[in-house]
């Protein structure tokens, strides 16, 4: 009877994370926008890491995972090709369940997710839109100075956030 109602308090706790992550970057408006895709958000990264620090690797993936699902079939998504829309959200944004290897140290958890997502979208920048590098610029250098340049922003906003998250003894509350 336990685990039951610990899978279900967990489950509810995904969905609130997607629910509060879809009003944090698809409905509030970003702070900037790129034109293939990216943005700076009203740190929308934070409910899933948050999520993915308090419950683990497993439940960490699954639930960034279907955030990245969720993200891609709403108005925005900037699809190309079916490896592109794998890589730019189910994967990118499953990659911040990371997170969840580090338990114990939120601040390299939160750096390893990111790091994740910034991996998918490099991949896919390199093999799908290196066409938009400016001429003589390969395409490597330009996914990562244009998937870093935004990711970089979001990081620092997410660590500081979780770090005050941290200190102030929110990670392991349990409603």
């Amino acid at each position: 009877m336990g685990e039951v109602t610990s899978q279900t308090r967990i489950l509810t706790e995904g969905i609130i994370v997607v629910a509060l992550t879809i009003a944090l970057k698809d409905v509030l408006p970003p702070i900037f926008s790129l034109p293939q895709g990216g943005s700076v958000s009203a740190a929308s990264m934070v409910p899933l890491l948050w999520f993915s620090l308090r419950r683990g690797l497993r439940s960490g993936l699954e639930v960034c995972c279907i955030y990245g699902l969720v993200h891609m079939v709403l108005p925005g998504s900037y699809i190309v090709d079916p490896l592109q829309a794998l890589l730019d959200y189910p994967i990118a944004f499953g990659a911040l369940g990371l997170a969840g290897l580090f338990k114990k140290y939120p601040l390299i958890g939160v750096t390893t997710g990111i790091i994740g997502r910034f991996s998918a979208h490099f991949l896919s920048g390199v093999i799908f839109f290196g066409i938009y590098a400016p001429e003589g610029m390969h395409p490597a250098i330009y996914s990562a100075i244009y998937n870093g340049g935004y990711l970089i922003i979001e990081l620092i906003v997410s660590i500081t956030i979780i770090y005050i998250i941290q200190k102030r003894g929110l990670l392991q509350i349990y409603l």
